[in-house]
């Protein structure tokens, strides 16, 4: 946001405009990650490093883990892209609703896809639809002063 002077010296705000690759969900990183690796036959329970604990246990941790662990990641900036309200909020949700269908579509169909892995990153897209919706809801009702009767 930017303040230019107006000839009166009243400030006048102005919003920048958004890439629409802004709009884009960040949750098609680890499903396409996923539909990468799994097309090339990774398996992804197979332990990809080992770290040592100080309780003496051994961490196993697999390409699914790594996976995981990435989507959750995005999936925070994600709710904090839900947050913001305009037009481009419109675009990251329909996007958003078309990733999640993608996944149950590949879920549903595709062998490869019918992994504990890829059905906790459906989840996650699916999370990411109900709290974009909910949260613009919110906001909505919010702006308009509207509220349930007490």
């Amino acid at each position: 946001m930017s303040m230019e002077p107006e000839p009166e010296g009243k400030a006048v705000h102005r919003r920048a405009r958004r890439s629409w690759i802004s709009a884009l969900p960040l949750l098609v990183i680890p499903l396409l990650a996923y539909v990468g690796f799994a097309g090339a036959g990774a398996d992804f329970a197979t332990s990809r490093f080992d770290v040592n604990l100080p309780s003496g246990g051994v961490w196993h941790i697999a390409l699914g883990d790594i996976l995981l662990v990435v989507g959750l990641g995005l999936l925070f900036f994600e709710i904090l892209k839900a947050t913001r309200t305009g037009g481009a909020s419109i675009i990251d949700h329909a996007l958003s609703m078309i990733v999640f269908v993608a996944c149950l579509i590949l879920f549903l169909i595709w062998d490869r896809a019918a992994t504990s892995t890829f059905f906790l990153l459906m989840l996650m897209a699916m999370t990411d639809v109900i709290a974009g919706f909910s949260v613009t809801i919110n906001a909505a009702r919010r702006d308009y002063g509207t509220s349930s009767p007490a």
